[in-house]
């Protein structure tokens, strides 16, 4: 059976490479381009790209995976199936089915909730205490083919959506393997999902990840763990943006304005007025500035008692 496999970000890097270790045929990837990173804003490839191209495989970096030059691309490789995992476009029908074999792709949740670009934030963010991962046969609408394989995974208390991704990137590869084993054998089953029980999870921005202070302290936690890892949950300070990271629900109770430093220092952090009581903050990153500990902030006078986050 041969493989097209198309994937950009760290997640799909263990597909990838449980694929390869265990000796199924993938004859080349299909990637997004290089894009600008960093402060000097080089360019730098994908993951994805980077192991392709040291395991000697024939690497597409499409803008967009569409056109008859394209397929004419994807029919010199003469693909069985594809696998997909984190590409980061939708694929049309005839790219679909270029394979014989169809497209099949790893998703970030136990489908059909939370369809979408952003299933391990939202997961978080919503508080739900388990997730997991699905493989797919893909059709046209979004998320919304018949399952092959699924794996539940609970969502630990005080997890972030950094560590979770990468925990549910190694659960993925080794549920993708077994599909795969049972794809060659002929034995896979496919249901057909559930669409009235389909949720979503949009897209991250910016404006999704500020912080609404008139919020219970539990709820703000979710949050906070959710969008680490980016974009990253902010607040406002006098004017200026701040990232808050590493949330500990407090004392309930309290009175104060939702938003209002209580406390600032190296043993408490940085603990903020909720509509419920408190929560505390052990790292923070100002604008412009790296990820640092509370402590260094508060002893760099970032921050101080009676202040109000907006």
């Amino acid at each position: 059976m041969r493989i097209l496999f198309w994937g950009t970000p760290d997640f799909a890097v263990p597909c990838l490479r449980a694929m390869d270790d265990e000796g199924f045929n993938v004859v080349g990837i299909v990637t997004q381009p290089d894009r600008p990173a960093g402060r000097g804003r080089q360019l730098r490839p994908s993951p994805i790209k980077v192991l392709g191209e040291d395991m000697g495989l024939p690497v597409l970096t499409p803008d967009v995976p569409r056109g008859d030059d394209f397929l004419v691309e994807l029919g010199h490789l003469s693909p069985d199936l594809s696998v997909v995992v984190a590409y980061g476009h939708i694929l049309r029908r005839e790219v679909l089915g270029v394979p014989p074999l169809g497209s099949i792709n790893v998703h970030a949740s136990l489908l059909p909730e939370l369809r979408g670009a952003a299933p391990i934030n939202w997961a978080i963010a919503r508080g739900m205490t388990e997730t997991g991962v699905t493989v797919m046969r893909m059709v046209e609408a979004m998320d919304a083919g018949p399952i092959l394989g699924q794996t539940a995974e609970p969502i630990f208390p005080d997890e972030t959506a950094g560590e979770l991704r990468l925990r549910l990137s190694e659960v993925g590869a080794q549920l993708l393997l077994e599909v795969l084993t049972r794809m060659a054998q002929g034995d896979v089953e496919e249901v057909e999902q559930d669409h009235s029980l389909a949720t979503f999870a949009p897209k991250l921005d910016r404006a999704v990840a500020r912080i609404d202070w008139d919020q219970p302290s539990e709820n703000i936690s979710w949050h906070v763990r959710g969008m680490d890892g980016g974009p990253g949950a902010w607040t406002e300070l006098d004017g200026q943006p701040v990232k808050l990271f590493c949330p500990r629900i407090g004392e309930a109770g309290g009175g104060d304005e939702p938003g209002t430093i209580l406390a600032a220092s190296g043993d408490t952090g940085i603990v903020v007025a909720t509509e419920t009581g408190s929560i505390a903050f052990d790292q923070v990153q100002p604008s412009g500035k790296r990820r640092l500990d509370a402590a260094e902030w508060v002893n760099g006078r970032g921050v101080e008692v009676g202040q109000r986050f907006t």
